[in-house]
């Protein structure tokens, strides 16, 4: 009779300490899943704010012709994205995609203006000064992303 009581107690000693680790590891996994997803958030945040680190230089600033002529090469090859330069003549145009200039929204029905000649052309209105003075800003749409960036000659 001792004995089965000895037993008794082993077994249920065993099942409560069975327990007891199962409580232990559903806790340490619930914990480290809490810090996986808080970890993949910051992650987002720091990999969106080093993407738009690259535009940085095109937010409210002055820049020469030459640097839009530069920014309008890098640029206009890019999906969902356009570049939109006003000369001094008040010609306006499109590089890349289509964009809205105040809700950044592009335009799917336009084709993409990959044609840089016109820019470099000094008989042509959107002639881009290379000496000439610009200010920038970049553009973005109701999911603050980067859609364009708006050059216009001062």
């Amino acid at each position: 009779m001792e004995e089965n009581t000895g037993v008794g107690i082993r077994v249920a000693a065993g099942i409560f300490l069975t327990i007891m680790l199962i409580t232990i590891v559903v806790i340490i996994t619930i914990s480290s899943q809490d810090a996986a997803k808080q970890g993949q958030t910051k992650m987002a945040s720091i990999t969106t704010q080093l993407s738009d680190t690259e535009f940085n230089t095109y937010n409210n600033t002055t820049l020469s012709g030459s640097q839009v002529l530069n920014a309008v090469r890098q640029y206009m090859d890019l999906e969902q994205f356009g570049i939109h330069v006003t000369t001094g003549k008040r010609a306006g145009k499109f590089y890349g995609n289509r964009f809205d200039i105040t809700n950044g929204n592009v335009d799917p029905s336009y084709q993409k203006n990959n044609d840089l000649r016109p820019a470099e052309d000094q008989s042509q209105s959107v002639y881009i000064n290379p000496s000439g003075k610009f200010t920038s800003r970049v553009v973005r749409d109701a999911n603050n992303m980067i859609r364009g960036i708006v050059f216009e000659q001062l």
